[in-house]
């Protein structure tokens, strides 16, 4: 079949949140299936790259100019969306203000690293947190 059948290409961010000090990371309140918590990201447009939609995501869904620092890897479980495949490339980055929510967040929230709401991520967010702050 062509064009071949591929997951769906996203991105998350997880966001540190300096001012001037650190003072968390943004999770967002999902306001679409599946609810829960969630990293903020979205789907690349096709012509995109990955850096630019990272930007443009968290512009859009917490309203803030992110400082990509790094790729912290590629998530790609088939069942890491109940919706469909995705491949998400989630990148570590900062910021100097607080998040506003927009687009699909229902809200959102500077949380400290020991308040991470584990139980109610959803996702494999819970797996690229725990990730995250082994690196």
């Amino acid at each position: 079949m062509w064009p071949p059948e591929t997951p769906y290409l996203t991105v998350d961010g997880i966001v540190k949140i300096f001012t001037p000090e650190f003072r968390g990371i943004v999770l967002i309140k999902r306001k679409n299936p599946p609810l829960g918590f969630a990293l903020p990201g979205g789907f690349v447009d096709r012509g995109e790259k990955v850096e630019v939609a990272l930007k443009r995501e968290m512009k859009e869904e917490i309203n803030l100019d992110v400082k990509i620092e790094k790729l912290l890897g590629v998530y790609s479980d088939p069942d890491r969306d109940p919706r469909l495949h995705t491949a998400s490339c989630v990148f570590v980055c900062s910021a100097n203000e607080l998040p506003k929510a927009g687009d699909d967040a229902k809200e959102a929230f500077l949380v400290k690293l020991e308040d991470i709401p584990w139980d109610e991520l959803v996702f494999d967010h819970a797996e690229i947190l725990r990730d995250f702050l082994k690196s």
